[in-house]
């Protein structure tokens, strides 16, 4: 008797054995190609993140390592600051900084301006409180109070102070220090900075620089 065989209604999937037959194809194509994109990455790694600082580290100590080292000033073989961060001074034998926002004033740690908008009323606040310190410590002074002397910087950190605001200090360090107006005014000349390459920005003197400068003028001058 002849017996008709139906074919299996239900075979099974072969998706499973397929998808993995072409996972093991597309690994197998792909692996010549990762290894050479993981020495190159071994290699840049090793380049710019070793071998770059590096070079740039001993470049930088062998042509300027004064500002590579921070531009530290000292005084006597002491540290007394830098010449590139602002630190705050409030005796009246020496010339003032500008305000600072950072931390409690010219913290490093904590660069920052006020961000005070020009309608907020606490900016006109400080700007008021900075003008009667200023009037305070000066009363004979009735010249007008240069902007940067009651005004944040932005970064809370600027070592410098414009030559409009050095000299209306002029007076006050002269009167207290027992010195000539012209020695201080020459402290301050010698210790402004033209505009960056005669183009760029505004000249500037370095307050802590002038105030070595005058320390060091009243030494000479006890002697």
């Amino acid at each position: 008797m002849y017996t008709h065989s139906h074919p299996d209604t239900n075979p099974k999937p072969l998706l499973p054995d397929a998808t993995a037959r072409h996972a093991l194809e597309s690994t197998a194509t792909h692996m010549p190609m990762l290894k050479p994109a993981i020495l190159l990455f071994i290699l840049l790694s090793i380049i710019l993140g070793l071998c770059y600082p590096l070079m740039m580290t001993a470049i930088g100590q062998a042509t300027m390592p004064n500002q590579v080292n921070g531009s530290l000033v000292e005084k006597e073989g002491q540290l007394v600051g830098s010449a590139l961060i602002g630190q705050p001074f409030d005796q009246p034998q020496y010339l003032w900084t500008r305000p600072s926002a950072a931390g409690d004033g010219y913290d490093a740690t904590q660069s920052s301006g006020s961000n005070l908008g020009p309608l907020n009323p606490k900016l006109a606040s400080n700007v008021e409180a900075q003008v009667q310190k200023l009037k305070a410590a000066d009363p004979q002074n009735k010249a007008p109070i240069p902007i940067d002397l009651v005004t944040m910087s932005g970064s809370g950190l600027d070592p410098h102070i414009s030559p409009a605001a050095a000299k209306w200090q002029a007076n006050r360090v002269a009167s207290i220090r027992g010195i000539s107006v012209e020695q201080v005014q020459k402290a301050i000349n010698d210790n402004t900075d033209s505009k960056q390459f005669n183009i760029f920005g505004e000249p500037r003197v370095n307050v802590l620089a002038v105030n070595l400068a005058l320390d060091e003028i009243t030494t000479r001058a006890a002697k």
